[in-house]
């Protein structure tokens, strides 16, 4: 006969084997969701630390990150600016993401999303995902709306933030975001040259000097009310502010507290003259160049100019370089650059022509002699919109695209990212700050 005690013993033994396993379970479950947690990439965190030297870094996950940019619009030769290329079926951002990672770019600039979130998302997250290519996305604050910006008006800045932030809630987690641009050259409209706006008030300003100074103050205020509600809604990502030049940004150093970044569009030929220290001592923000580069079309001799867009474009690139955080030489406040353009606009001259959208116009309507090369040219109207492009199209199609062809600047770029001490050791051929 079989002692209860026995009964006992196997019933404990059971139980502590099967606590056993369930303790081990349980264990190795702790383990794997905390390993699952740690493994996981985070939202990613874009921000700006300012040195002990008064320099600045944009940092992505707490790495230093430079900016070597282009503004990417891959609008086919026959279309025109509305053209929807978030949707194109042909997908060209998959063939310029891979010449552009082959290059060394690692940001594009976008300068307003689509209408489709899910075509703009899709464009994003295949440039990030497949070739490391993250976002600075734009929004033009309404400043090409019919009828014309009117930022003095309450319920125009109303629609307008309420699409801004639409678009910041829309996109703030998409891995690829880099920071978000507000405005372009908007600050062009305060002395009328571009899209003129006033209000009664200003109106009744004697001196157009302080019509100016009064439109500065009110849209700069709205930009930073705009990037203080951006930064409640997204805290990873900074703001920066888009301007012509440098023009009245001593009205917002006084109004722009929570903007963080000053993002120029600049055309001042080889290089940016005294931009670095200039921006320093008016308002103490880091700066990117939204917007600078040279065209590839020589106004003079009426032919291709690769050769002086090439030499431009490194130009522009070295002195980017040397202002860099942690150059002694330099001012260290520039983050880097967004070079204008990617690809050739064959419909920017004479954009209400639809018969001229698929000829490559080399008629110029505007002049700069800071490039020099070819100002001699007949009224001096040297600067030709549709020949920016790193990258040249052609009417011949491939897979339903345009064919891309990479100008010398694109190779010219491409060793100078590679191994920017080369020229920055060249004395001779730094250009001064």
């Amino acid at each position: 006969m079989v002692s209860w005690k026995f009964f006992l013993a196997a019933r404990y033994w059971h139980n502590a084997k099967f606590m056993k396993r369930a303790i081990t379970i349980l264990f190795l479950g702790i383990v794997f969701l905390g390993y699952t947690a740690f493994s996981q990439p985070s939202a990613t965190k874009v921000g700006i630390r300012k040195l002990k030297n008064g320099h600045y870094q944009l940092l992505v996950n707490k790495k230093p990150y430079i900016i070597k940019g282009v503004c990417y619009n891959p609008i086919p030769i026959g279309a025109t600016h509305d053209y929807d290329f978030w949707g194109d079926a042909s997908e060209p951002w998959k063939l310029d993401g891979k010449l552009m990672k082959d290059m060394g770019v690692n940001t594009v600039r976008f300068y307003q999303p689509g209408q489709n979130p899910a075509s703009v998302k899709k464009v994003m997250n295949d440039l990030y995902k497949l070739y490391g290519i993250r976002t600075i996305m734009g929004h033009w604050l309404g400043f090409w709306n019919y009828p014309m910006p009117f930022y003095a008006d309450a319920e125009f800045r109303d629609n307008v933030k309420k699409d801004v932030l639409a678009m910041v809630r829309e996109y703030k987690d998409e891995p690829g975001i880099l920071f978000w641009v507000l405005g372009n050259e908007n600050n062009y409209s305060f002395s009328g040259r571009v899209n003129a706006w006033s209000s009664a008030e200003i109106d009744a300003l004697c001196e157009p000097s302080a019509q100016i100074n009064e439109r500065a103050r009110i849209y700069y205020s709205f930009v930073n009310e705009l990037a203080r509600e951006i930064h409640a809604i997204d805290p990873n990502h900074p703001v920066a502010m888009g301007n012509g030049e440098l023009m009245t940004l001593d009205i917002a150093n006084k109004v722009c507290p929570d903007v963080d970044i000053v993002a120029c569009i600049i055309y001042r030929g080889k290089t940016f003259g005294n931009i670095f220290k200039s921006l320093r001592n008016v308002f103490d923000r880091p700066l990117v160049f939204i917007e600078f580069g040279c065209d590839a079309y020589n106004a003079y001799t009426k032919q291709e100019d690769q050769d002086s867009q090439a030499e431009f474009l490194e130009s522009q690139w070295v002195h980017i370089y040397q202002n860099l955080a942690k150059n002694p030489e330099g001012v260290g406040n520039c983050l880097g650059g967004t070079t204008f353009e990617w690809t050739d606009e064959w419909w920017k001259h004479k954009e209400y022509a639809p018969q001229g959208w698929s000829v490559h116009d080399t008629e110029s309507n505007w002049s700069n002699g800071a490039y020099y090369f070819d100002i001699k040219v007949p009224g001096n109207k040297n600067m030709n919109e549709e020949w920016f492009g790193l990258v040249a199209l052609s009417n011949e199609l491939e897979n339903g695209l345009n064919k891309r062809m990479p100008r010398k600047s694109y190779y010219s770029l491409r060793e100078f990212w590679k191994n920017p001490n080369r020229k920055l050791n060249e004395k001779n051929d730094k250009p001064k700050k």
